[in-house]
């Protein structure tokens, strides 16, 4: 079965990298799928994401995938330097989102969704093929919550609104852009911005340090199974090498990578994004685009859509494989189905979480319209509102952060409550 498996994922790389060019309308929409395919063999392969950082460590008593995260952030904001140093940053489609109750509040209710569904806007693609239905149900609820949650993004003022802002931001999205403040430093602020990243960092890093040990000194420290694996990979063999081998074949295409290397591989997409489109990485606002789609199956026309929504009627209609966004997102899809045929385990994982109770089901469709509403007040989900704003240098990358893991630990908490009856 693994050799069929492999043999099935080397057809979905061509028919990825060389039938969709043929298929997609513009170079472009080409690009927005090889590099969602790159973003989700990344995650899949690392075994990471974004909702780990805080349910492995709730967990487990494991804060390693939050440090790695601090790694990404500190590296993607150099990268952005490259870019906006000695430019115009208004130039780049960079996001630098407001500060406001709504922020707030999508933080909280994201970091509650996310540990419900135990996924994210982009781990629920990748976790389709090796956590369904538990990612199918979370992705229907999450496409709902941005259905519904378009009107509110749209006219509210909580959610439009800055509680403060520098001049850039004032000329992008309305909150704080972090060189502003440093413009002093003879770097137009980057410098400064910089340092001010990397204290945060520093100082998130030191924190997990210390759960880390108040974890192990109160024997509630667990470890994460895949993390000790990763930990222990041993390295390839170069006295026996041969190019066709098990062993080769393991290297390049079964083990696991690191969360670091999977994070460095992100970090260089994330460049690739910067340079080709002048803008990060996004993934949560088609969700409702493809909701508004599903809806039009039964009747409602796209002007009904965008008089609800207070959006334009053309994001309804404009075809799936023509929207940049929506087949960047069907990348990250293919890039985990591509990892776990070409490993062989696309089978094993598949179907080792078919089985689901019906309690189950009910929160992690709770868990999907939280994260989906969340995005709303947000003004977007973990890469679109942590990600993306932290390496764009905004502040308010960070508050989101602060808000989601509270949201994150208590989501834990009530998850708790809810099997111990």
């Amino acid at each position: 079965m693994k050799k069929t498996e492999n043999i099935l994922g080397f057809i979905a790389i061509l028919l990825v990298v060389v039938g969709a060019k043929f298929w997609l309308n513009t170079n472009i929409l080409f690009f927005r799928l090889l590099v969602g395919g790159g973003l989700g063999y990344a995650l899949a392969r690392a075994y990471t994401g974004f909702a780990g950082s805080v349910n492995r460590a709730y967990r487990t008593g494991s804060a390693k995938l939050m440090r790695v995260m601090m790694f990404l952030f500190f590296f993607t904001a150099l990268i952005t330097t490259a870019f906006l140093f000695g430019n115009d940053p208004t130039s780049f489609n960079i996001w630098i989102k407001p500060i406001n109750l709504g922020l707030i509040l999508g933080g909280f209710l994201f970091g509650f969704g996310m540990s419900l569904s135990v996924c994210c806007a982009s781990g629920v693609l990748t976790d389709i093929p090796q956590g369904f239905p538990r990612a199918g149900i979370t992705l229907l609820f999450f496409m709902a919550g941005v259905f519904f949650g378009f009107p509110v993004q749209n006219s509210a003022d909580i959610v439009r609104d800055s509680w403060m802002s520098t001049f850039i931001g004032r000329e992008t999205m309305g909150g704080v852009f972090l060189p502003d403040y440093f413009r002093g430093d003879g770097m137009e602020g980057y410098l400064g911005a910089l340092t001010l990243i990397a204290l945060i960092c520093g100082l998130v890093i030191y924190l997990t340090f210390l759960f880390e040990k108040r974890q192990k000194n109160t024997n509630k420290y667990k470890g994460h199974p895949m993390e000790e694996i990763q930990d222990n990979l041993e390295p390839m063999d170069l006295s026996n090498f041969k190019l066709f081998s098990d062993q080769t074949y393991e290297q390049i295409f079964v083990r696991p990578w690191t969360l670091m290397q999977g994070f460095l591989v992100i970090s260089a997409i994330f460049a690739l994004m910067m340079g080709v489109t002048g803008a990060g990485w996004g993934a949560s606002q088609p969700y409702g685009y493809w909701f508004g789609k599903i809806l039009m199956l039964f009747g409602f026309s796209p002007e009904v859509l965008s008089e609800f929504t207070l959006m334009s009627p053309n994001v309804f209609s404009t075809p799936f494989f023509q929207d940049q966004i929506s087949v960047q997102n069907f990348g990250i899809l293919s890039g985990a189905v591509i990892y776990l045929l070409t490993a062989g385990k696309f089978k094993e994982a598949f179907s080792s979480t078919l089985d689901i109770k019906g309690k189950e089901a009910v929160l992690y469709a709770l868990g999907g319209f939280s994260m989906g509403f969340g995005t709303r007040l947000a003004n977007g989900c973990n890469v679109g509102a942590l990600y993306t704003p932290i390496a764009n240098f905004s502040l308010s990358g960070w508050v989101f952060l602060i808000f989601m893991v509270v949201g994150g630990i208590l989501s834990n908490k009530f998850n708790d409550m809810l099997y111990s009856q």
